[in-house]
């Protein structure tokens, strides 16, 4: 039977293509490729992941090692299962869209449902949001790309392009709202 992979094992398996390396380097080399923006994951819940990878033949442990005061670190690398069953995942992610049915399309269906001002003032909020966010992540990005291949960063530039859009037809939408050109039910 083949494994079911979330997308955090699969940014797993993928790491441990790239090079062996133990789960605080996994962590960090997220942190480093903004993958935490598209990818859930905790320390712990990482930890957890490469645990049951281990344990259904994906990744195999090859070494432990201590470094002083630090805790003992197991180093992982892929089994030829664990390619496969990586390559499986991307194959079928990347080729057939999926709707994984977000929250905020639900929220903007009921909107109608808060008064015309209210609903601009939430928008509004959530524009402030998006605009910090690129602010934080553009830079950090067009930082990561000097010192990272672009193929490892595509996720992020995603995420950008993605916010951009967002961000514009939010302030499409919050331009109708206020000029009443949107009919809204619950009109002010």
């Amino acid at each position: 039977m083949a494994a079911v992979l979330t997308p955090l094992a699969t940014s797993i398996l993928a790491m441990v293509c790239e090079r062996p390396m133990h789960p605080y380097e996994m962590y960090r080399l997220m942190m480093d490729r903004f993958e935490d923006r598209v990818v859930k994951v905790r320390p712990g819940s990482l930890y957890h992941s490469v645990a049951r990878l281990a344990a259904d033949g994906l990744v195999e442990a090859i070494g432990t090692d201590r470094e002083g005061g630090r805790p003992e670190r197991t180093t992982y690398r892929v089994t030829d299962a664990g390619r496969v069953a990586m390559q499986e995942w991307i194959r079928g992610v990347l080729a057939k869209p999926v709707n994984e049915f977000p929250r905020f399309p639900v929220a903007l269906g009921e909107a109608h449902n808060l008064p015309r001002a209210e609903a601009i003032e939430l928008l509004t909020a959530r524009i402030r949001h998006i605009e910090a966010e690129l602010a934080e992540v553009e830079p950090a990005l067009a930082h990561g790309a000097t010192n990272t291949a672009e193929a490892y960063l595509l996720d992020g530039n995603y995420l950008v392009e993605m916010l951009r859009a967002e961000l514009s037809w939010l302030r499409r939408l919050v331009a109708r709202l206020e000029t009443k050109e949107l009919g809204w039910p619950l009109d002010d």
